[in-house]
């Protein structure tokens, strides 16, 4: 049996509802600048975490996310502005409290555990302030919970992909801290195995009610983990807000294009509506003469049809995933076949004519500059 066919089958997760709780903190960036090399990289940062919460930072290389981890961290010192966790300033110029006297918990993107400590000893090591009787029972707990109590002599080399991500989560999350700090923790597991991993270290955290920032590239992953998500541009936060808000409601076309792919129609608003290959598109907040781009997303923004109302496009590709037909259809009058994923369905086939509608809550206007 492959170490990945292990975590899926004989090796499960303890049963929820049995992590040690955390006593939540609350923290604030508060207009942080950080300058890397000349170059600037967080730009007036701000962003307050309420206890408990789960926030998502989200976006390209480059953006700043794993910059705002170190300085939350105390691993990157500061140029202005402050940070504070509980109203205690930890970093500002000049002054940069050291990591272990924060009250913070660290998992990153390679697990940066250590190969010459047992499985029990790597959690541990993070309870060296407990007396050792008090320590072996958090350690043990944790491991429980993370379905590796029968690990606890092996070595991290010993252990799958997925089984050393659970072991780092145990570690950071046996002390108990008030916040939890994660960079990139899913990357570099398996696909198939990513989404249950997720799943469970989402529980744990529930569980735990620790304050948790978790910075990742990818926008399904933010959307499903976090409270909020903050989408950073440049060193900024472009737009914090739920999922549903971030998503069905973006603050420029840029954002709506990192959430999914788009088909874009520009157009110019007349009498209220914009005049689109696909029909007419009512535009009750925009003035008429203003030049916009229509961007339709795959998922809702149109649904096909072999027969009804709508506009004739044909389809032109077709590829089945698990359920969901993902199209692309040519329309006269669009310069590209415009996606769509939908149920899926046997009746629609490539080079078959059909009838395409919009859905104007999938449908975003953006004016243009």
């Amino acid at each position: 049996m492959s170490a990945v066919e292990e975590d899926f089958g004989s090796e499960e997760w303890g049963a929820r509802g049995t992590a040690g709780v955390s006593i939540a903190a609350n923290v604030e960036f508060d207009a942080v600048d950080v300058q890397l090399g000349g170059r600037v990289v967080l730009d007036q940062f701000t962003l307050t975490l309420r206890p408990g919460e789960i926030v998502c930072l989200l976006g390209e290389s480059g953006s700043g996310k794993s910059t705002a981890l170190r300085v939350a961290a105390g691993i990157q010192p500061i140029h202005a502005g402050a940070v504070r966790i509980n109203g205690e300033t930890v970093s500002a110029p000049g002054k940069t409290v050291p990591p272990d006297r924060r009250g913070i918990g660290l998992m990153f993107q390679d697990f940066a555990l250590f190969p010459h400590l047992t499985v029990l000893r790597n959690v541990l090591f993070g309870l060296r302030q407990l007396g050792r009787s008090a320590a072996l029972v958090q350690a043990r707990a944790a491991l429980r919970r993370v379905g590796l109590a029968d690990r606890e002599n092996d070595y991290p080399h010993m252990l799958s992909g997925g089984q050393q991500q659970r072991l780092a989560l145990a570690r950071s999350v046996a002390p108990r801290p008030g916040v939890l700090l994660l960079d990139e923790p899913f990357s570099s597991l398996d696909a198939r195995l990513r989404e249950t991993v997720r799943d469970e270290t989402l529980a744990v955290l529930r569980e735990t009610h620790v304050t948790s920032l978790i910075v990742t590239h990818d926008p399904e992953e933010a959307m499903v983990l976090g409270d909020r998500v903050a989408l950073l541009r440049h060193g900024k936060i472009a737009q914090i807000g739920t999922a549903s808000e971030i998503y069905r409601q973006p603050i420029d076309l840029n954002a709506a294009r990192f959430f999914s792919p788009l088909s874009e129609i520009d157009a110019t608003v007349r009498n209220g509506a914009a005049s689109t290959p696909l029909g007419p598109l009512e535009t009750p907040d925009i003035a008429d003469g203003t030049r916009v781009t229509i961007a339709i997303r795959p998922a809702g923004g149109a649904s096909l049809a072999a027969d009804g109302a709508g506009v004739m496009g044909r389809i032109v590709g077709k590829r089945d995933a698990i359920g969901v037909d993902i199209c692309e259809v040519r329309v006269d009058g669009l310069n590209a076949p415009l996606g769509v994923r939908q149920p899926a369905n046997a009746e629609l086939n490539v080079g078959q004519d059909v009838f395409v509608t919009l859905n104007r809550e999938h449908v975003l206007v953006f004016p243009r500059d």
